[in-house]
């Protein structure tokens, strides 16, 4: 049996041990680790001037460094450029897999948007690889992750003897409904800042309608749809049971989601951070199809589901916190049944506010929040070293940065942002980047040492203290 994704990760050069790395290593003195210039896959003058402009304002001198190696991490490594008949093309690998995934290549580049009209290359980039996700979408709406070459098998060694309905160009096939989500955030968050209409194109158009057609068969009111999968693995959150369908559900008008964000199966199919995020980015894909396509007929094809979904949301996947409240369920399955836990892959109820599903003070995602931050999530870890949210992907007693990331970002006051800021600095491990996971006890012992979505998130994070809480970063941590 080849290994799976889980075997590779945890394997020799996957995870670091703390022997391994030396006190006078960490103790260095925080020469960039950054490719040399001409080493750089993508270079950008307003990202290299806003590397400047925010090292400038950061007193630590390893915060520092660890910023100015991780914000450029996804363009100096991950990203790559070409032309596709005349057109821009932009394809970016997760880190140290060879593939795209539709989720991260999105959130990897979110950190730069906000840069995107001060840069004609950064922008081409931006319009490739919204054309790049439309052509992938198109060639599988149920793909999670991507080859380079569309016509190639996949290179995935765990995808390999996947029994699912593999196509040439796909890397891995599970169902995950924030792979949609992603790109019609990113198609939104473009359009809203620049009002280029260039990647919004027929070949765009056609890969959202065909977003929102996928979105609604599962919905699974006519059948169980096209969908299947099942793996040949020892890790039973690799396959989905039932003959591949999943778990039985009641039709509510929520969509399935056999997978998580972390590529974990569901226990219950109604992932509902995942169907908040589909709610927003519907509406989010309206606006884009009215506005920049004057295509009313499919904005209000995504409005109508939006509203439908939202309906089942409100009346069925709020439950009871356990102290005269209401908080979001992590998962259900229509017939009453729930999980209320949480994930530190976002979509998670924690990254409601980070994605834009929600504003960050709305009561009922603060109440959600704060209760997957404590010992009601059996996800949610408590070491020396830290404190966080983990996931069963990796195991119990490792916690993602992720999640503390978003707790910053969540966060208002300064406490708690300084709080998360000392934990990220001292969880890297000695190795200035962020990773997938550590041990909560032991930060040198850790998952995916080249994980360019969590290196972005750091320096996005970095980006929004120094603008807006610059005296926490006013001085050493």
């Amino acid at each position: 049996m080849t290994p799976n994704r889980r075997e590779i990760m945890a394997g020799a050069g996957a995870l670091a041990l703390s022997a391994a790395i030396p006190t006078a290593a960490r103790a260095a003195s925080f020469a960039s680790k950054r490719p040399a210039p001409a080493a750089r896959n993508f270079t950008s003058p307003a990202i290299e001037a806003e590397i400047a402009r925010v090292k400038a304002k950061i007193a630590d001198a390893e915060l520092a460094w660890m910023f100015e190696n991780c914000y450029p991490n996804t363009l100096d490594t991950t990203v790559q450029t070409d032309t596709l008949d005349g057109r821009p093309d932009t394809f970016v690998i997760t880190g140290d897999i060879e593939a795209m995934w539709l989720r991260d290549s999105s959130a990897q580049v979110q950190p730069y948007i906000h840069l995107v009209t001060k840069d004609a290359k950064l922008k081409r980039l931006f319009q490739g690889l919204i054309q790049r996700q439309a052509r992938c979408i198109l060639i599988d709406p149920y793909a999670n992750a991507f080859d380079k070459d569309p016509g190639a098998p996949s290179k995935l060694e765990w995808s390999e003897t996947d029994q699912t309905d593999m196509k040439p160009g796909v890397a891995e096939r599970k169902w995950e409904i924030d792979s949609l989500c992603y790109p019609m955030r990113l198609s939104h968050e473009y359009w809203t800042r620049t009002k280029d209409k260039a990647p919004f194109d027929d070949t765009w158009s056609r890969a959202m309608k065909l977003a929102v057609q996928t979105f609604r068969v599962q919905q699974r009111k006519d059948g169980p749809g096209p969908y299947h999968f099942q793996r040949p693995a020892l890790q039973p959150s690799d396959s989905l049971m039932l003959g591949g369908y999943g778990r039985p559900t009641k039709k509510i008008g929520l969509i399935h989601s056999m997978f998580r964000p972390s590529d974990d199966a569901c226990l219950y199919p109604f992932l509902i951070p995942s169907n908040l995020f589909a709610v927003s980015v519907l509406r989010k894909v309206a606006e884009v199809h009215r506005e920049a396509r004057g295509d009313a007929a499919a904005a209000t094809d995504a409005e109508a589901l939006a509203a439908e979904v939202e309906a089942a949301l409100k009346a069925h996947a709020l439950i009871d916190d356990g102290k005269g409240g209401q908080v979001w369920a992590y998962e259900i399955d229509g017939f009453g049944n729930h999980v209320f836990m949480d994930d530190a892959n976002v979509p998670s109820l924690s990254g409601l506010a980070l994605i834009g599903v929600v504003d960050r003070n709305d009561p009922l995602f603060r109440r959600t929040a704060d209760l997957a931050w404590s010992e009601r999530n059996p996800y949610f870890f408590k070491g020396t070293a830290a404190e966080g949210i983990g996931g069963p992907h990796i195991g119990l007693d490792m916690i993602w940065p992720m999640s503390i990331i978003t707790r910053a970002m969540n966060a208002d006051d300064d406490a708690t942002i300084l709080e998360c800021l000392r934990w990220l600095k001292g969880t890297h491990g000695g190795t200035g980047f962020m990773h997938e996971s550590f041990h909560k006890d032991d930060p040198g012992k850790f998952t995916r040492s080249w994980f360019a979505w969590a290196n972005a998130l750091f320096g996005q994070l970095i980006v929004e203290v120094a603008d807006k809480h610059p005296a926490l970063l006013a001085r050493p941590l």
